[in-house]
């Protein structure tokens, strides 16, 4: 019988891509122990993003790919998900019990931002990750409304210093709006707005989260310049329409971050096409293929384009976005999908994935 080695264990493994980094799990640095004990095989992996719903499935492809190497009698693949904080801008402290930032944002408003902020940390919660969501869209909030969190509650005070965030779906959220009269637009300068926000970002009591996403204000003005040079933020991702209008002021917000230093994830497209529910003809209402144009140009992927969905708008309305409220649909996996890739962008820019792998054999 051929003896198993561990350049052949690794030469299987490498046939196989891992969708959300783009690599093989060798390449990826993935790979943290091998263990040969004959023809028994164990292999440790472990991916730096969430992935709760993926890794099950992946290690079964691994195992049934080692399986088949000639010697190997058993296989055992395992894939553990360790999110660990990435560097952000230099010379920002890091938040408190805060690991990775993300910036949810757009060029302009009704691109639906918001929604994709609010289905981005529910779909980061469901693969396993430890989620909060901020929003910091002061003029316009509404993550109150999408996560169901009824009219005039507000966030308790810890040691009249701390704010403790609302939890809803297993994420925890916090709002200007919590603090304010929603009935009463919030009539503030920019520089008010801006520390407002910032006192906010840093005065709640967060839980040891792998993720906080920031639902951020539409535009490029003093408020996000501020908030991306004040908060350590992983990264970015950008939310369009294909309309042409509306891909000009996103190409701005992609400039923007670059400018202060802050890696855009990627783009998300919205009311890409509708789809008549009577008819199920597809018509492309704001022009096509500008998400992906907009992500060819500056050299950053297309997360995820959506259709103009009447169930995705009801059920955010409705306090349950469609990643729980409907969470076998398609549009839901799109969402599902987006997370994961945008954890996995996250880690890839992280030094610490560079980490030696550890070989156990009886050689």
């Amino acid at each position: 019988m051929s003896v198993v080695t561990r350049a052949a264990v690794e030469a299987a493994l490498s046939q196989y891509t891992d969708p959300h980094l783009n690599q093989d799990p060798v390449s990826a640095g993935c790979v943290r122990e091998v263990d040969i004990q004959g023809g028994q095989v164990t292999v440790r992996l472990q991916l730096g993003y969430a992935a709760g719903l993926f890794k099950t499935g992946w290690a079964q492809m691994l195992q049934m790919a080692l399986e088949n190497l000639e010697g190997v009698e058993r296989a055992q693949v395992q894939v553990d998900c360790v999110i660990e904080a990435h560097k952000a801008q230099e010379q920002i402290p890091a938040l408190a019990n805060v690991k990775n930032v993300i910036a949810v944002a757009s060029g302009k408003g009704g691109v639906g931002k918001s929604t994709t902020a609010a289905n981005l940390a529910l779909a980061l919660a469901r693969e396993g990750a430890k989620v909060g969501i901020l929003d910091a869209d002061i003029y316009g909030p509404s993550q109150g409304i999408m996560f169901g969190i009824p009219d005039g509650t507000r966030p308790e005070v810890k040691d009249q210093k701390w704010f403790v965030p609302l939890k809803a779906h297993g994420v925890e959220v916090m709002s200007m709006a919590f603090l304010t009269d929603e009935n009463t637009p919030v009539v503030w300068r920019g520089p008010m707005v801006s520390g407002a926000l910032l006192q906010l970002i840093t005065q709640t009591a967060w839980d040891d989260l792998d993720y906080l996403v920031v639902d951020m204000p539409p535009g490029t003005g003093d408020i996000q310049l501020t908030l991306a040079q004040k908060v350590p933020v992983a990264g970015a991702v950008i939310v369009t329409t294909p309309q042409d209008l509306a891909l000009l002021d996103a190409r701005k917000g992609v400039e923007m971050f670059r400018k202060v230093n802050i890696p855009v994830l990627g783009v998300v497209e919205n009311m890409a096409v509708h789809i008549c529910s009577n008819c199920g003809h597809a018509e492309h209402l704001f022009g096509e293929g500008g998400g992906e144009k907009l992500a060819a140009q500056f050299g950053v992927d297309l997360l995820a384009s959506l259709p103009l969905s009447m169930a995705i708008r009801m059920q955010s309305d409705g306090g349950k976005p469609t990643t729980i409220a409907d969470p076998e649909s398609q549009i839901a996996m799109i969402y599902q999908e987006t997370a994961r890739t945008v954890g996995a962008r996250i880690a890839q820019g992280a030094a610490h994935q560079a980490m030696p792998n550890i070989e156990i054999s009886e050689d």
